[in-house]
């Protein structure tokens, strides 16, 4: 399986010492392609192997991909074969036999990138692949003979899933997301092709959707006034491709999304979708069709069997869970059919088992395990299920047996973070998965011990050398203690939480004294890494940097640990190296400080400054260091010096640099004695050097690009082993050398020898304290822990905080509680509060001064706000850091001079941008157009100022009214009159901004006043109360009042309140007042009627001012309105110029738009036809290429069949010199044949779709059968008697080849059939192809139509006088406009002056030649007039000359009274002919008394004719009709008759012609007597010539 490329490897892969890497074994889990290689083994891939697993007993064997990354993977159990294309550049498919692991075929195809799905086919060697990007094609192979069938490609189109129908592999199901297809393999004799049909599929809610459309206009939509209804995809402005399937996302209804699907037995599709429906789809009309649930009734109940994982919450909790995913609705994401039923699961983890009948389906539960499942496979004798996990575990079931679901493969929930050797190195290791997995393997075999859940995301793992512990570090800062003395029991025995800093590094000492933890933003941790020592955290120190890489040295003699930290800082982009020594012991109070931190005079720091950037390095005891540089694929070699200061700015440069041949970044590791020196990268190829001369000794293509490339690395003590996991694969590999030098093996092994020895008796000691520890119990923190990994981002920044409050509570920390509190925390807190216990006096006394200072100021504040306005202080002239304030104004008038600089430039530019396009487009232009929105703008604003004088106007008049209403309200209260002054306001839609003002009238609730304006409240109203109480018992004020009412001078206004008092006697009876009080009394009643009449006139002196007061304001309120009514008449004329303009702009944007639409639709369908053509000459040449195909085939077929019969016929010829007697024999046993082999069906097998018959196996099978019974018959046993052994040797090679001919014969007929079905569709295709041209064509042809009508029909807009252009109403106007024609009333007004100018020339042209003609009337009639007067003298000279005196002259001339004489012979005339007429008047009336008649006659003659008409019609229809039937009956007897019948019809038809005649000629004759008459009651005139 290698490439030439990998063949032709550079001398960096070149294995120098003779050493090899071999895999020992792989462990990994798969979610995806697990399926059956045979009945007992499935398979997967895993990486860059494929795993086969034995379910009996659990065996795995590894095919490994030797080009990467398996991609695409198929099985086959019925042939045992697997399939599986390479992730790389051109990728190949290799096809494997199972068990022995032969490459069987090798498929190159035209992939460049990927392969995303295999599959294959149930019946017959074919396999069906579909690449990825870019070119996302089909492709069926014939993978025996390395043959490609056919292939299609349908660009951007992804596939999720593929299958073959079993029961005709010429089709297969491609689905996705969003869509289902069929497609069909048809053939052409040798040719194959492929045809995709997409199913039409349910909207989400599973009803039908009506798929309209969409292209295409419809006629029956029509808009007379707005123009042509154009298609969506014409409005949206698309001509190309998209516009055929364009909808607008108002009205695109999503369909269901297929999530799985299925073959059924009838060749039909049982599918599921993300909405929870269960559809069957009919693969012929490609209908789907939804199945509802009918509920069972009498079933039994099936076993449900439950698997669970380690419980982490508590069993209300759990159940919870599982009854809300039981009442979600499932989603099916697998299928299986089996003879039985369908069986089914999904997202609710639960395998149903489907009985469906018709649109109904019945339901029963088989199992649940948990978790979702991804999918379902039968083993290929259908006695085994398999099922899969999202997770990638694997079940095994048996539904015949009913037998206990059993768990074949417990799959990990992550990736594979890291693995490790477990002490000594040399049986067990030890492997973490990112979401906290921890698995034990042996590592001979990589069997699987135990598994231990953390329930945490992890991020880093080490095994301790000094005990059988485990180290793991998280994301949320904790480091977890694992105790692996049991391996199949490991155990948390520890926890602790350093920081909330995820924790990156664990790296332990040879020794395995000292953990160190290497956590984010440089922080490094010190632990003590003994169960012993209870894994105590030491201390901790604060790289420059953050830590990329730990690298530690120990000195045995020293019994000194280096550590060396990898930085990168990004400020200085090179690599630095920071190194400090861990002394043997470390003591808390000599070696820390109090908030934890180790104090630089113990560590010994020392900093390197190197040349470049690295991503990986490692250092040797003789300060040696390797680097993987982070920038470019190299390894370099340093030295570093010893140095006497910790930081030092000399740059360390590289000795050597190799090329790494991978890709960076990557990193180093180094083997446990220093001799060998590991790079791994993200390609995935492990490469293992010589640490002295960095020659390349082995490499392993272990893992690929395309899983992130390997993620852990770690040698096995001993030297022997390498553990490797992908980063992104799930893969960890476990590999062995194969062969070495010995003297590597005994330097590897002397070394491990040497560290056991040393390690051996920590080992055990510490081991004892390690299992005497307690388990740390992992449920009762799991919801602690998640709660912390959510909160570590949040809390990963904030420190602890000091809050100044009183003196009880004078500190609050933002930390958590002790037990919850990091390692980190707990220090700092702790020397905080020394700190604080310290310095508490201090304290107190800076809190009073600050109390004092704070009291002082706010006395300040106060006594500001009491002062008045005019010197009172800001508040921020309180503000003590003036500082700040200053700081904080500066910065933001930089803020506001550098936005406004900016807006500067964006306004220039845009200026700039303007200048441009007014200089291309409006100045280039020959003729400017008129801005309409200006129109609008100036009528807009010509309004605006008017109605702001109108409103100013209004405002000044409210103001006037209201000084008028208070001289009003006055004279009101004066007369006591009960009327209410009308007071006008401006309104909430004239003042806007008033809606936002709160009156106090408004608020219906008691004001809420602070303590502090209650008092002043309270304290106001005193002094008011004061003040009028001293007023009141001033005795001037009451002398005042007594005296004058209270006042020093009476107003006029005052009069009508003045009472007089009356006398103190007025109260006695009259006759007892003295003169005195009589006289006083008329005094009294004088002033009193004074008064009266002062009252009286002062009161007609307020209502005239009063009527005036109102009359003026109800003038200037007439005004104001008429002036109001004037504004909203302009308003009126305004709307509608500018509603006009509008309706302009909108008609001109609505032409333009429409034209541009047109134009698009054209363009459109001009795409769409060129496409169709291009499509129809495709058709046309396939056609023509499948009838020349087929033709000549079947010209091969008709010449094979009648060699075929020429070979029947020449039988005789051949044997005749054979015997009579033994030919016929021969010839009878010549055309027998052995009976055909039935299909056996096996009832007992569970497999529903069985051995197809027209499959390739069964032809096959069926061709080999019969040749085996041609065997059985040539055997000499069936000759027969007499017939020589030669002659039927001959006969049975004759014989043979008859029937190899008719088979032959047989299979080309087939062929012929599949040719002829093929060209029939290409001519149907040919056919659809051409309806859709022509129907495109009409489409475009009645488009053009549409546009030129538009071009020509424009709509104007005119602004008309009412009146100007009435009609009368009147019968002959037809108001249909749609001929009219529109035009200028300037060119009809020239045109009528033109027609009256040569209406006047033509009159004066007629006038003249009138006259003139006159004249030669007046001429030619003089000259008649004289000829007739010359021909009348003329004939009276004749007359005179030849005139006869006959008697009546004689008497004319003899009788005197001539004149009577005429006069009594014209009365005799006259008596004669009265005579005469009343005889005419008579014949008259005969006659047409006759002509009546005949007129009835006539109609009644019409009558019978016609009646005779349609009895003649319908006797010709019945001699039709006879004339059949004779003809159909063709008897002797019926023909007479008819032609008698026919005869008579014929002399009745002659004799009523033949009577039409003559009554014609009657009729005929009759008119002309009836003219006759006439003319003989009308004079003649006749013209005498002499």
């Amino acid at each position: 399986m290698e490439s030439d490329a990998e063949k032709g490897e550079d001398n960096g892969r070149r294995v120098a010492r003779g050493a090899d890497l071999e895999v020992r074994w792989v462990q990994g889990f798969t979610n995806r392609n697990v399926g059956f290689v045979n009945d007992k083994t499935i398979c997967y891939p895993c990486g860059n192997y494929i795993l086969f697993v034995d379910i009996e007993t659990k065996k795995k064997t590894v095919l490994k991909c030797k080009n990467g990354h398996v991609g695409a993977f198929a099985v086959n159990g019925k042939s045992q074969v697997v399939a599986f294309s390479d992730q790389k550049l051109n990728p190949v498919i290799y096809i494997y036999a199972f068990p022995g692991l032969v490459k069987r075929s090798e498929i190159k195809g035209q992939a460049q990138l990927d392969y995303s799905l295999l599959a294959f086919s149930y019946t017959g060697p074919y396999l069906a692949s579909y690449s990825s990007v870019p070119e996302f094609a089909l492709s069926i192979w014939d993978w025996q003979e390395n043959i490609l069938l056919c292939s299609k490609s349908q660009p951007g189109v992804t596939v999720t899933s593929m299958s073959f129908n079993p029961m005709n592999w010429h089709q297969l199901c491609l689905s996705n997301e969003n869509s289902l297809t069929v497609w069909n393999i048809e053939r052409n004799d040798q040719e194959h092709h492929l045809k995709s049909k997409p199913v039409r599929l349910p909207a989400e809610d599973g009803s039908l959707m009506y798929n309209q459309d969409v292209f295409f206009s419809h006629p029956g939509i029509q808009d007379l006034y707005y123009g042509p209804v154009l298609p969506i995809s014409a409005i949206a402005g698309l001509a190309g491709d998209e516009a055929e399937t364009f909808r607008p996302k108002d009205d695109i209804q999503l369909s269901v999304h297929p999530t799985v699907h299925c073959w059924t037995a009838t060749s039909d599709l049982y599918m599921g979708c993300e909405e929870g429906h269960f559809l069957a789809i009919n693969v012929e009309t490609l209908k789907a069709s939804l199945l509802c649930y009918k509920p069972l009734r009498d079933a039994k109940e099936r076993r449900q069997t439950q698997f669970h994982s380690l419980p982490l919450l508590s069993d209300d909790s759990l159940k919870k869970e599982e009854d809300k995913r039981r009442k979600q609705k499932p989603v099916l994401l697998a299928m299986a059919y089996h003879k039985d039923g369908l069986y089914a699961a999904g997202s609710d983890g639960i395998v149903h088992f489907y009985q469906i009948k018709g649109t109904h389906y019945q339901m029963d539960n088989c199992f649940d395990v948990s978790e979702p499942i991804i999918n379902l496979v039968f083993s290929p004798d259908y006695n085994i299920l398999l099922i899969e996990t999202d997770k990638g575990s694997v079940y095994v079931y048996k539904p015949s047996q009913n037998e206990e679901v059993v768990k074949l493969l417990d799959a990990c929930n992550d990736h594979f973070l890291s693995a490790d050797f477990l002490t000594p190195g040399n049986k067990y290791c030890v492997s973490v998965a990112i979401s906290g997995e921890v698995h034990v393997w042996l590592l001979e075999d990589g069997a699987f011990i135990s598994k231990l859940c953390l329930n945490t995301q992890a991020t880093a793992m080490v095994c301790c050398p000094s005990s059988y512990s485990v180290a793991v570090g998280t994301k949320v800062g904790h480091v977890y203690f694992i105790d692996v003395t049991k391996v199949e029991t490991p155990r948390v025995v520890h926890r602790v939480l350093l920081s909330n800093l995820p924790v990156q590094h664990l790296q332990y000492d040879q020794s395995g004294q000292y953990l160190i933890t290497g956590a984010a933003e440089g922080h490094i941790f010190i632990l003590d890494a003994r169960p012993s020592k209870l894994f105590q955290v030491l201390g901790y120190l604060v790289m420059s940097s953050e830590v990329l890489g730990l690298s530690t040295i120990y000195d045995v003699e020293s019994e000194l640990v280096e550590v060396m930290a990898l930085l990168c800082p990004p400020d200085i982009r090179r690599a630095r190296l920071e190194i400090f020594c861990l002394p043997s012991a470390i003591t808390i109070d000599e070696c820390i400080d109090e908030r934890g931190m180790l104090k630089n005079r113990v560590i010994q720091k020392r900093q390197y400054e190197l040349e470049y950037p690295l991503s990986s390095a490692v250092r040797q005891k003789d300060d040696t260091v390797y680097g993987y540089c982070k920038l470019a694929p190299f390894i370099y070699k340093y030295h570093l010096a010893k140095k006497k200061t910790w930081k030092d700015a000399s740059v360390t440069l590289s000795e050597k640099r190799i090329p790494s041949n991978q890709f960076a970044p990557g990193f180093l590791h180094l083997s446990p004695n220093s001799q060998l020196l590991a790079s791994v990268a993200k390609d995935g190829v492990l490469f293992i050097r010589d640490a002295v001369t960095l020659e390349t000794v082995a490499w392993e293509h272990c893992h690929s690009y395309h899983g992130q490339g390997i993620g852990s690395l770690a040698f096995s003590l001993d030297g022997q082993f390498i553990l490797v996991n992908g980063m992104d694969d799930g893969t960890l590999v476990c590999l062995k050398w194969n062969r070495t030098g010995e003297d590597e093996i005994k330097e590897a092994t002397d070394y491990w020898r040497l560290i056991l020895a040393i390690l051996n008796n920590s080992i055990y000691n510490e081991n004892i304290v390690l299992k005497s520890m307690e388990e740390w119990n992992i449920a009762s923190e799991s919801l602690l822990e998640s709660s912390l990994e959510t909160e570590s981002q949040e809390t990963l920044q904030k420190k602890p905080s000091v809050e100044v409050m009183d003196e009880d509570s004078y500190l609050n920390l933002n930390v958590l509680n002790t037990d919850e509190m990091t390692w980190l925390n707990q220090k700092v807190q702790k020397a905080i509060k020394e700190e604080i216990k310290k310095f508490a006096d201090k304290r107190k006394e800076l809190k009073k001064g600050i109390k004092k200072l704070r009291k002082t100021i706010q006395e300040m504040m106060y006594e500001n706000e009491q002062v008045p306005d005019i010197e009172r202080l800001d508040q921020q002239e309180f503000n003590l850091d003036i500082e700040e304030q200053e700081r904080m104004q500066v910065e933001s008038e930089q803020l506001v001079a550098k936005v406004r600089k900016e807006i500067e430039m964006e306004n220039l530019a845009k200026c700039y941008l303007r200048d441009i396009i007014k200089k291309e487009c409006w100045d280039s232009m020959s003729i400017k157009g008129r801005a309409i929105k200006d129109i609008i703008y100036k009528v807009k604003t010509a309004f605006n100022e008017e109605f702001d004088t109108v409103a100013r106007q209004k405002e000044q008049e409210i103001a006037r009214v209201k000084e008028r209403n208070l001289r009003i309200q006055e004279i009101v209260e004066q007369l006591e009159l009960q009327e209410e002054v009308w007071e006008p306001v401006l309104t909430d839609d004239e003042i806007p901004e008033q809606a936002l003002t709160v009156q106090d009238s408004e608020i219906k609730v008691e004001k809420y006043l602070t303590p502090e304006q209650r008092a002043k409240a309270e304290m106001m109203a005193k002094v008011e109360m004061e003040r009028r109480l001293a007023a009141l018992n001033s005795a001037r004020q009451r002398a005042l009042y007594d005296m004058m009412s209270g006042v020093l001078e009476i107003k006029k206004e005052d009069i009508l309140k003045i009472e007089i008092p009356p006398p103190p006697f007025v109260y006695k009876p009259d006759t007892l007042w003295n003169e005195e009080e009589k006289k006083v009394f008329k005094e009294f009643e004088k002033k009193v009627k004074e008064l009266n009449e002062e009252r009286e006139k002062y009161r007609k002196t307020l209502e005239t001012e009063l009527k005036k007061l109102q009359t003026s304001i109800q003038e200037t309120t007439q005004t104001f309105d008429d002036t109001v009514s004037k504004l909203f008449e302009w308003k009126v004329k305004s709307e509608m110029v500018i509603y006009q303009e509008e309706l302009k702009i909108n008609n001109l944007l609505y032409s333009l738009l429409l034209d541009e639409e047109l134009s698009t639709r054209e363009a459109g369908l001009n795409h769409f036809l060129d496409k169709k053509r291009k499509e129809k000459l495709s058709t046309a040449e396939a056609v023509q290429v499948a009838r020349a195909q087929y033709d000549a085939y079947r010209e091969t077929y008709d010449n094979l069949s009648a060699e075929d019969k020429i070979l029947e016929r020449g039988f005789k010829k051949e044997f005749s010199d054979v015997p009579a007697h033994h030919i016929d024999h021969l010839f009878k046993l010549y055309k027998r044949r052995p009976r055909a082999q039935k299909i056996k069906m096996h009832l007992d097998t569970a497999n529903p779709y069985g051995d197809q018959p027209g499959s390739a196996r069964a032809y096959e099978e069926a061709l080999a059968h019969l040749m085996k019974a041609i065997d059985e018959m040539d055997d000499p046993e069936n000759m027969p008697e007499g017939l020589d052994l030669t002659v039927w040797e001959r006969f049975c090679l004759a014989r043979r080849t008859k029937v190899e001919s008719e088979q032959l014969v047989k299979q080309k007929a087939l062929t012929l059939a599949e040719m002829q079905a093929f060209l029939q569709k290409r001519m149907d295709d040919d056919e659809k192809i051409r309806m859709d041209i022509e129907k495109i064509l009409n489409e475009l042809n009645t488009l053009r139509e549409e546009k030129m009508r538009f071009q020509l029909d424009l709509t104007i807009q005119f602004l008309l006088k009412q009146g100007q252009v009435e009609l009368e109403c009147t019968a002959e106007l037809i108001p249909d406009y749609t001929d009219a024609i529109l035009i200028h009333k300037s060119v009809i007004e020239e045109l009528n002056c033109t027609i009256r100018a040569q209406g006047e020339k033509k009159i004066a042209s007629m006038v003249e030649s009138k006259d003139f003609s006159k004249g030669i009337f007046q001429l030619e009639w003089e000259h008649k007039k004289l000829k007739m007067l010359m021909e009348d003298l003329n004939q009276r000279a004749r007359d005179i000359q030849k005139l006869h005196v006959s008697r009546d002259r004689q008497l004319f001339l003899n009788v005197l009274n001539y004149d009577s004489r005429i006069t009594q012979q014209v009365s005799v005339m006259e008596q004669t002919l009265g005579v005469m007429d009343k005889l005419h008047k008579k014949k008259v009336k005969n006659c047409q008394k006759v002509f009546k008649d005949l007129e009835k006659r006539i109609c009644l003659k019409e009558q019978a004719n016609y009646k005779l008409g349609h009895e003649l019609q319908e006797m010709l229809v019945s001699v039709s009709e006879r004339r059949h039937i004779f003809e159909a009956a063709d008897t002797q007897l019926v023909s007479e008759k008819a032609a008698k019948e026919h005869y008579q019809d014929i002399v009745q038809r002659r004799q009523l012609v033949d009577l039409a005649k003559e009554q014609a000629q009657e009729i005929a004759v009759l008119q002309a007597e009836v003219e006759r008459l006439r003319m003989r009651t009308f004079p003649a005139l006749f013209e005498t010539e002499y």
